[in-house]
């Protein structure tokens, strides 16, 4: 008998699942709670904070991190990591304005500018998988050398350049929603259907969960990985694109600390680092709250350093009350 109450009472509390936004809510408490205390704070102490203006720039500020810390998803819900994704930013920067400069349409230029993302990308996989070398060193050489490629395609001079199209993409508008902001959408819209409704998505979190089982049940974990490496470096090669077409120009140095950020924003929603744990969803809220961080100090005319010094705290604070709601909901 106690045993049947045990299990309507599960039943009972597990109801919330049925819904996906109170779900989302739900699963994402901790880190909601940071992020509108922030939203409060700012409110509270500056005076344009909430306008209407303020609020669509931080979100395509965020936009490009939000990208990128997409694809870092991927990497680190298997275990891996990618600190790479801020040097192939540039890589793919200054290949499409290359491009445009030697005359080539603009969508060519764009598609190679992204191709050239997922290529780097699929290198770091292959080099992971077939040479058995832990993500982080092949990653971190990946960062040198393509940021190295960058400069030297570039004579470590920024390039600049014209276009209508290109513009539009970094600074356009379709009705009252700035472009990035768009296309930012979109990303978190396909990479959420790939992890949650796809079968590669479980096979991610398969490997990520528990390698060995992976493997004995069938799961090409080799497969698996690069593809996921060359996911993220699609995803640093389109938000190269963005830049550059918010800039008109390109420039060698683009992307320099960008990991960190989509690191950041990937571990503050709630993505473990040992894998196999983490919703894109979450992730979205951790890149919102440190564009949100971003745009309200500098509103407060805080100085960089202390900037520092308050994101790390504040991003600290959000993981460890996020980490208490799960081992209570546990």
């Amino acid at each position: 008998m106690n045993q049947v109450l045990s299990e309507i009472e599960r039943k009972k509390n597990d109801s919330w699942r049925k819904w996906p936004v109170v779900h989302y809510v739900v699963s994402n408490s901790g880190i909601l709670i940071a992020l509108v205390s922030l939203i409060v704070f700012f409110a509270l102490t500056t005076s344009t904070f909430l306008s209407t203006s303020n609020v669509l720039n931080v979100l395509r500020q965020i936009s490009i991190n939000a990208i990128i810390a997409f694809g870092m998803t991927f990497t680190i819900l298997i275990n891996g990591i990618d600190l790479s994704v801020g040097s192939i930013l540039a890589v793919s920067q200054v290949i499409t304005i290359g491009l445009l400069f030697m005359g080539v349409p603009i969508v060519p230029a764009l598609i190679v500018g992204l191709l050239i993302g997922a290529v780097l990308g699929l290198i770091n996989g292959f080099v992971i998988t077939k040479g058995k070398i832990p993500p982080f060193i092949v990653t971190l050489s990946m960062m040198i050398m393509a940021r190295g490629f960058a400069y030297v395609l570039t004579g470590g001079r920024p390039m600049s350049f014209n276009n209508e199209i290109l513009s539009f993409i970094g600074n356009g508008y379709i009705g009252p929603i700035p472009v990035p902001i768009i296309i930012m959408v979109i990303c978190l819209i396909i990479t959420s259907f790939i992890l949650n409704k796809t079968k590669f998505g479980r096979h991610v979190y398969a490997v990520g969960g528990n390698r060995e089982a992976a493997r004995f049940s069938g799961i090409q974990i080799s497969k698996i990985e690069m593809i996921v490496y060359t996911i993220s470096g699609l995803l640093a090669g389109l938000s190269g694109v963005i830049l550059a077409a918010r800039m008109s120009s390109a420039q060698p140095t683009s992307g320099s600390g960008f990991e960190l950020d989509a690191i950041a924003a990937v571990v503050l929603g709630g993505t473990s680092f040992s894998g196999g744990i983490g919703k894109i969803g979450g992730v979205f809220i951790g890149a919102l709250i440190i564009g949100v961080l971003n745009n309200g100090l500098n509103l407060m005319h805080v100085s960089s350093y202390w900037q520092m010094i308050i994101k790390g705290l504040v991003i600290v604070t959000a993981v460890y009350v996020d980490s208490l709601k799960k081992k209570k909901r546990a």
